[in-house]
């Protein structure tokens, strides 16, 4: 018979699946760490994660997936929501991969009125409903804002959030809104005001990329040539 795991070992195994997927998110180049980075709200910071830059890798982005399927498989699930482009296409592997096989759907993010807000569109209100069983997925977790939103937003159609999957939560706090998270890496890293930042005291050069390329980010484009 084989003995029991122990709780110790438990915890060493969770760390090293952790170092795992922090080791696939920096061939993505999605992680940054060892810097000096300003971010737009003009704190500084030694570490950022570019959570869009997760999904420029199909083959990472299946596997991650099938890591947070596996974790939900022994739930029924019917429907896989979430919010923006690296939640979705993250959502999608997660889908694939789940045993129920359940359909994807996407709820739209934005603020008004000062308030952020989240509205499943038209077409997919009729995959949400009296009793439908939600996997909720977000790539990045700090606040818990916008799955708070989520929530309520399946739970006022008659739906049920029967767990929470992430990419990345940078909160300590294993659940929002009384609902468990489940997250491939658990990593808060600290912000500091300038005039109080450790790197600005040891005199670390400041990289300003991130927020430089925010400011003046434009979308490349194409149009099409009129004919002559």
């Amino acid at each position: 018979m084989t003995p029991p795991q122990r709780k110790q070992d438990a915890v060493l195994d969770a760390e090293a699946r952790e170092k795992i997927h922090l080791d696939i998110l920096k061939r993505t180049g999605a992680y940054h760490a060892n810097d000096h980075i300003l971010l737009p709200a003009g704190h500084h910071t030694g570490e950022f994660i570019e959570k869009n830059l997760v999904i420029t890798e199909p083959s990472f982005t299946e596997g991650l997936g099938a890591v947070i399927a596996k974790h939900f498989a022994q739930w029924p699930i019917d429907v896989v929501l979430s919010t923006g482009p690296g939640a979705l296409i993250l959502s999608h592997c997660v889908a694939r991969a789940h045993p129920s096989r359940p359909l994807l759907a996407y709820a739209i993010k934005r603020v008004s009125g000062g308030k952020r807000r989240v509205t499943l569109p038209a077409e997919f209100h009729k995959l949400i409903g009296l009793g439908t069983k939600v996997l909720l997925l977000e790539d990045l977790v700090s606040t818990g804002t916008t799955l708070k939103l989520l929530i309520e937003l399946v739970e006022h159609r008659g739906g049920q959030v029967v767990g929470i999957g992430a990419l990345w939560r940078r909160t300590k706090k294993a659940e929002v809104a009384g609902k468990d998270v489940f997250s491939l890496v658990t990593r808060d890293f600290p912000t500091y005001p300038p005039d109080a930042c450790p790197l600005c005291k040891k005199s670390v050069p400041l990289n300003e990329e991130f927020v430089k390329r925010r400011e003046a980010r434009k979308p490349s484009s194409s149009q099409e040539k009129g004919e002559n």
